[in-house]
C-alpha cells in the first residue's frame, strides 16, 4: 500500500489537465441558463411587503445544478420571493467554489452553499477563503449520497445497507476489508475519490466512513475537487473511482441511466439528520440590509415548505429537470422526465448496481426540506431549516481532525454565534407564527453516527482526541 500523503498539486500534475478541460467545456459560450421573468403564478401574487421598503429589493441569487436547488426554483415560480417585495435574478453557478467565491467577492448577493464552507470560512480551513460567511437557515438535510464505479462492483463493494445486513456489528471491518483490498491492488493514479468542495461536509463524510471501516484517508486514497455536473464524465474517463454529490448525480450514474456505478451509502447513512445547504450571505449584507434579508430567509423558509410537502413533490421533482435548475430532462420521451429527479426529491431511491437485483428503497428523509420525518430524533418546535450552532462545531472537529487547522479554536463558541446565526432566524420565525428551539445546542447522540460515535458539543476536544485516525495522531511505539 502506497503511503503517500496526497495533495491537491498531485492531482492538479496527474489527472487535473484532463478534468479541467472537462469543466471548461462545459462552461463554454453556451446562453445564460438560468431562469428569467415572472412566472403566471408569480405574477397573480399579491406582495405583502412593498419593494419601496427594503434597502435593496433587486437581488442577485445564486444556485447550483443539483436538486437542492428546488427551494430557490420553487421560490421563483411560485412567487414567494414576490409576496415578500424581492425582485430576484436567479444565477446558474458552475460549481459549489464559485457559488461560495460569488458570496465573498460581491457577485452574488445570496446562494446556497455547502454545510461546512461557512464555518471553514470564519476559522480559515485549509481550502476555504477565510471571509465573513453567515447563514440563519439549512436549505435542506440529506439529499446526497457516494458513488462508487463499477470496478469496485466486480472487487465486490456492495451498497452499505447490504453490508449492515449481512455483517451487523461488523459492517464497518468488513467494508474496510473490501476497500482497503480494492485499492490494494490499484495503481496510485487509480485510488481518487472526488467530492464537490474541500473542507466542507462531503470531504469530511468521505474520510470519517473511510477511518471508521480503518482506513486511513490521508494516506490511502486522494481525495480531489470536482464540480457536480462533472462526476460522472470524470469517472467514466477513469480519472477517478468514486464521489461524492448532491441528487441527480448519484442516480444518473446507476445502471439504466448511465451505468458507470453504484450507490455507495447516502450522507444520512453516515449522520442521520445532517445539514447538507446553508443560504449564504456576507455578514456585511445583514448588517447593511436587514430588511431585505429578513425577506429572502421569510421566502426561503415559505419555498422549503412548499417543496417538503409530499403533494407537491411530484411538480417540484419536474422544475428542475428543466434546462434552467439541474438540465437532467430525459431525452427520450418514452420515459418519465423526473426519472433522474424523482428518486431523490420523492424519496424512492434505487441504489443500483450490476446483477440485476432492485435496490429502490422507498423513504420519507431522502431530501429533508421542512417537516422532519418521525424516524429522525428532533426536539420540540424543530424544522429542517433550523440551525443548530453545535453542528457548527462539529465541522470544526473535522477540520482539526483532517489538519484543515491546527488546533481547534479556543472561540469556538463565539465563531459559530457569528456564523450560524439562530438569533436572526429565531427573530423572523416568530413573525412567521413559527415556533422552533430555544436552545443553540444539543447532544448527537450516538445512533445517528455510522461508527456510533456521538458528538456533545460541550467536550468537542475530547471528542477529537477519541479517534484513532487524524492528521497529527501521536505515533504509537511497540517493542518486543
Amino acid at each position: 500500500m502506497s503511503n503517500h500523503n496526497w495533495t491537491r498539486r498531485d492531482f492538479i500534475k496527474s489527472v487535473g489537465a484532463t478534468t479541467a478541460g472537462i469543466t471548461l467545456s462545459a462552461c463554454n459560450p453556451s446562453g445564460d441558463r438560468s431562469a428569467t421573468g415572472l412566472t403566471p403564478e408569480a405574477l397573480a401574487i399579491k406582495p405583502v411587503i412593498k419593494s419601496s421598503d427594503l434597502e435593496k429589493p433587486d437581488l442577485i441569487v445564486g444556485y447550483v445544478p443539483v436538486n437542492d436547488c428546488a427551494p430557490f426554483a420553487i421560490a421563483w415560480k411560485k412567487g414567494f420571493f414576490r409576496k415578500y417585495g424581492l425582485n430576484v435574478q436567479l444565477n446558474r453557478e458552475a460549481s459549489w467554489a464559485t457559488s461560495r467565491d460569488g458570496l465573498i467577492f460581491g457577485r452574488l448577493d445570496a446562494a446556497p452553499v455547502v454545510s461546512g464552507a461557512v464555518t471553514n470560512a470564519r476559522i480559515g480551513a485549509e481550502g476555504a477563503r477565510h471571509a465573513p460567511l453567515c447563514a440563519a437557515m439549512t436549505i435542506h438535510r440529506h439529499g446526497n449520497a457516494m458513488t462508487m464505479n463499477k470496478a469496485m462492483w466486480d472487487f465486490g463493494l456492495r451498497p452499505w445497507y447490504e453490508y449492515q445486513e449481512k455483517y451487523g456489528d461488523g459492517a464497518l471491518e468488513a467494508f474496510g476489508r473490501d476497500f482497503r483490498g480494492y485499492f490494494d491492488k490499484q495503481p496510485p493514479e487509480n485510488k481518487v475519490w472526488a467530492v464537490v468542495l474541500s473542507s466542507a461536509i462531503y470531504e469530511y463524510f468521505v474520510r470519517y466512513i473511510s477511518a471508521a471501516a480503518g482506513v486511513d484517508p490521508l494516506k490511502e486514497f486522494r481525495v480531489i475537487i470536482v464540480p457536480p455536473p462533472q462526476m460522472v464524465t470524470n469517472v467514466r474517463i477513469g480519472a477517478m473511482q468514486a464521489y461524492m454529490v448532491a441528487e441527480p448525480w448519484n442516480t444518473r450514474a446507476i445502471t439504466g441511466n448511465e451505468d458507470i456505478g453504484f450507490t455507495f451509502a447516502q450522507g444520512k447513512e453516515v449522520w442521520l439528520g445532517h445539514p447538507d445547504r446553508l443560504l449564504g450571505v456576507m455578514e456585511s449584507f445583514i448588517d447593511q440590509y436587514p430588511k431585505t434579508y429578513r425577506s429572502l430567509v421569510k421566502a426561503m423558509i415559505e419555498a422549503c415548505q412548499y417543496c417538503s410537502k409530499p403533494e407537491n413533490r411530484q411538480e417540484v421533482a419536474e422544475l428542475i429537470t428543466n434546462r434552467s435548475f439541474t438540465g437532467t430532462r430525459p431525452k427520450n420521451k418514452n420515459v418519465p422526465i423526473t426519472k433522474l429527479t424523482a428518486p431523490g426529491i420523492i424519496g424512492s431511491y434505487n441504489y443500483g448496481g450490476f446483477d440485476g437485483k432492485d435496490r429502490t428503497i422507498p423513504a420519507a428523509d431522502t431530501t429533508i426540506f421542512y417537516d422532519i420525518p418521525d424516524n429522525l430524533p428532533k426536539q420540540p418546535g424543530e424544522h429542517s431549516t433550523f440551525l443548530w450552532r453545535s453542528r457548527s462545531l462539529w465541522l470544526m472537529t473535522q477540520a482539526v481532525r483532517w489538519g484543515q487547522i491546527k488546533e481547534f479554536p479556543k472561540n469556538a463558541e463565539q465563531l459559530a454565534e457569528k456564523g450560524w446565526r439562530t438569533d436572526l432566524y429565531r427573530q423572523i420565525t416568530a413573525e412567521m407564527g413559527i415556533q422552533c428551539p430555544q436552545d443553540d445546542y444539543k447532544v448527537e447522540p450516538p445512533e445517528v453516527f455510522i461508527d456510533k460515535k456521538g458528538f456533545d458539543p460541550s467536550d468537542p476536544v475530547s471528542y477529537l482526541n477519541s479517534f484513532v485516525i487524524r492528521a497529527n495522531a501521536p505515533t504509537r511505539f511497540f517493542m518486543s
